[in-house]
């Protein structure tokens, strides 16, 4: 059965404690831990990740993901790779307390289709000693399908899966992201990812003229310099239903994350998320819970 988390980092401005409170009161499953400060970090003492265990416990909450921001292994000296592996053992080392089953790695730019060769292998090269680390743990690495990364597209995600070749890494879908990217973010490309998709993150975005507005950001795409939007389901132009028919299809019984970041308040815009997403999964009659 399809479940409900919610992006810490949709709650930044709090506390790892009061956004799982937070997330509790809005009804989600689970919390998907944003790895920065002020939540979480590979340096967070463990006695600390001990209490954050329990506390979510407390709520009701599992915690399926640790969204970690390390990694970017293309585009770094080794020396930095290095460092960064060690991030991805401690991350690793939390997640086994908190009772995390993923955690994100990303693999780095530049986006894919200004990327050569070796951007990939040398990605994969890191990723796959990861994957060597989090299967001995039984867990799993997720990357995330992201504009400006080797990953922007299903052909590009596909592409690096293969060369890291380590049935301990999988995907993350993000229709919000691809159609920064402007690629194929529905039926196809779930059918695409297969097995390899492991995890959904939802949020809607749209394209504006220029940038400036709260919620505004500028992004480099195949078409150049391009300004965008953030926001709350529906009011974007991120078509999710094609997305969502073809998990049901697909009998995917994993998690989607809430990721909201529009304009508004935190707490106010999740709800709003929260209520939109369930009518959506009604609406295709899929499952959560």
């Amino acid at each position: 059965m399809l479940r409900l988390a919610a992006f810490s980092g949709a709650l930044i401005d709090y506390s790892i404690h009061e956004a799982m409170a937070i997330t509790a009161d809005l009804g989600f499953d689970g919390i998907e831990i944003a790895c920065r400060e002020p939540h979480l970090s590979p340096a967070s003492s463990l006695e600390r990740v001990r209490e954050m265990r329990n506390i979510a416990e407390g709520y009701g909450l599992e915690i399926p993901v640790l969204a970690g921001y390390m990694g970017h292994f293309s585009t770094i000296s080794d020396a930095e790779c290095e460092v960064a592996y060690d991030q991805f053992q401690a991350l690793l080392e939390r997640a086994e307390i908190l009772e995390s089953n993923m955690v994100r790695v990303f693999p780095g730019g530049p986006n894919a289709f200004l990327a050569a060769d070796y951007h990939y292998e040398k990605a994969a090269f890191w990723i796959r000693k990861c994957a060597e680390q989090a299967s001995a743990a039984g867990k799993r690495i997720v990357l995330e399908i992201h504009n400006i990364s080797l990953i922007e597209t299903e052909v590009s995600a596909r592409r690096l899966i293969q060369m890291i070749d380590h049935d301990s890494v999988g995907l993350i879908h993000d229709a919000g992201n691809m159609y920064i990217t402007d690629t194929e973010f529905g039926e196809e490309s779930v059918r695409g990812l297969g097995r390899d998709l492991l995890h959904v993150h939802i949020k809607d975005e749209k394209r504006i003229r220029e940038g400036g507005a709260p919620g505004s950001f500028k992004n480099v795409t195949r078409h150049g310099n391009e300004f965008f939007m953030q926001c709350r389901l529906g009011e974007g132009d991120v078509d999710h239903s094609g997305l969502l028919r073809e998990l049901k299809a697909q009998a995917y019984d994993g998690w989607l994350t809430l990721e909201c970041a529009a304009p508004y308040p935190p707490k106010e815009r999740l709800a709003y998320d929260m209520k939109i997403i369930r009518e959506w999964l009604q609406a295709v009659e899929v499952n959560e819970g």
